[in-house]
């Protein structure tokens, strides 16, 4: 019970991303920067496994971590965060693609009617026509960051099990999560600096999201997962995306809009199907994967 607590509450920091992101006066390049730098250094401080970096797969797996990073922030920054953080889940779509070109992996006909749901949560989503408000200035443009840092999180993924596959170790992600923390952050500090008019809520908020939104969640994550099996976590990690926007509207008063809402149902009904269907399978094949959150 102690260890499904864990990865709920993992759950539930990363679910905070939208509204803290939201909260601050800083923009997203700095946003995105300053947070990923503190969140390497809690990773480095809170799981050994996340220190070994030595590992050139880390680096380059670490690339497309950064991207969707970075991605995230600037989608959270200009549509709403229900979007972002759903049109992010989408990346298993994508992997329907890239597996079978990088990694030799035979779709399965599961994975073609995920993919198919998937993409079209994504067309609820890419083809609304929702009102910018003062937390979502510009939704258009957000939804296409939130669609590339689906993309670019399918990449990550997909680097992943790549990386998994030659090391051996089943913690290999957490060298890679901090390698890509590492590689955002040093992306964003051209167009960050300088930082000039930043207040005390701005910095408060950064340590937040780098200290407890990234490393104690992904601490939880990584002990909660020894003794959870990978179908009960999958389940739970869900309440990310489900609370993603809660946060945000009791916090801010987002308000997503009705073809939002139906396309993050589709993508929260595909996702729960595809975890379920696969629940028969053996432990190690069936790690969850890690959370949308970034």
């Amino acid at each position: 019970m102690h260890s499904r607590w864990l990865v709920l509450a993992a759950a539930l920091l990363f679910s905070t991303g939208g509204a803290a992101i939201k909260s601050t006066t800083l923009t997203a390049w700095q946003t995105a920067g300053l947070r990923s730098a503190v969140a390497a250094i809690a990773l480095y401080l809170l799981l050994p496994q996340a220190r070994r970096l030595r590992d050139g797969r880390a680096w380059l797996v670490g690339i497309a971590y950064a991207l969707t990073l970075v991605f995230f922030v600037q989608a959270n920054k200009l549509t709403t965060s229900a979007n972002a953080i759903f049109l992010q889940s989408t990346a298993p779509a994508y992997l329907l693609v890239l597996g079978p070109l990088l990694l030799h992996e035979k779709p399965r006909r599961r994975d073609l009617i995920v993919a198919a749901a998937l993409a079209c949560g994504m067309a609820l989503f890419l083809t609304g026509s929702e009102l910018s408000a003062a937390t979502a200035p510009d939704p258009r443009a957000g939804n296409l960051w939130a669609a590339a840092s689906g993309l670019t999180y399918a990449f990550a993924l997909t680097g992943l099990r790549w990386q998994a596959h030659y090391s051996g170790r089943a913690d290999a992600a957490l060298s890679t999560i901090t390698a890509g923390n590492v590689l955002a952050a040093l992306l964003c500090l051209p167009r960050a600096l300088p930082i000039a008019h930043a207040q005390a809520i701005d910095w408060a908020v950064v340590g937040y999201l780098g200290i407890f939104q990234i490393g104690v969640a992904y601490w939880c994550l990584t002990r909660g997962m020894r003794d959870v099996p990978a179908f009960e976590a999958s389940i739970l990690l869900l309440a990310e995306p489900v609370l993603n926007p809660v946060w945000t509207w009791l916090w801010l008063g987002e308000r997503p809009g009705a073809q939002a809402l139906a396309g993050g149902a589709v993508i929260l009904a595909a996702t729960f199907w595809k975890a379920w269907s696969e629940r028969g399978g053996t432990a190690a094949a069936d790690r969850p994967n890690p959370p949308e959150s970034a």
